[in-house]
């Protein structure tokens, strides 16, 4: 089933993709730099640019998705981690989930929004390595029933 990494150009989020890329998967890759998008679709990955900030980009890639992975430490620039404390942008993201059809979200950080889909998971980046989070990410994503 289709998954959907949000923040996918972020070194957490690309070691995410490179674990879930096989030929029996689809693996969208959501990032706001083109040029590590097109190193991403070399690894096999679908890839959407957009602005994390506007619900309408992220709903539209995540679209006939099962699964969301939201790379939460891709927001590292100024702009983008005031996005974090702004209570509407991670509603928003909550939303575009919700509106999108997703029925597994993979929260990788703190701070988890409060998401309207059946089920939801948080993975702590902060005590894993980029490669640790990617495997628990893909085992989490395989299972059929959080």
């Amino acid at each position: 089933m289709p998954i959907l990494v949000v923040g996918a150009d972020h070194p957490i989020g690309r070691a995410i993709v490179e674990k879930l890329v096989n030929p029996e998967r689809e693996v969208r890759a959501f990032v706001s730099d083109t040029s590590i998008g097109a190193e991403l679709r070399g690894l096999g990955a679908k890839v959407a640019v957009g602005d994390l900030s506007d619900e309408s980009h992220v709903a539209a890639a995540a679209t006939n998705c099962f699964s969301i992975a939201f790379v939460a430490p891709a927001i590292d620039d100024s702009r983008e981690l005031a996005l974090l404390a702004v209570p509407e942008v991670p509603v928003a993201w909550a939303r575009a989930a919700r509106d999108a059809g997703i029925t597994r979200v993979i929260w990788v950080g703190d701070r988890i929004p409060a998401f309207e889909v059946p089920e939801v998971v948080e993975v702590d980046a902060k005590a894993l390595a980029p490669r640790e989070i990617a495997s628990e990410v893909a085992r989490l994503d395989d299972l059929q029933k959080l």
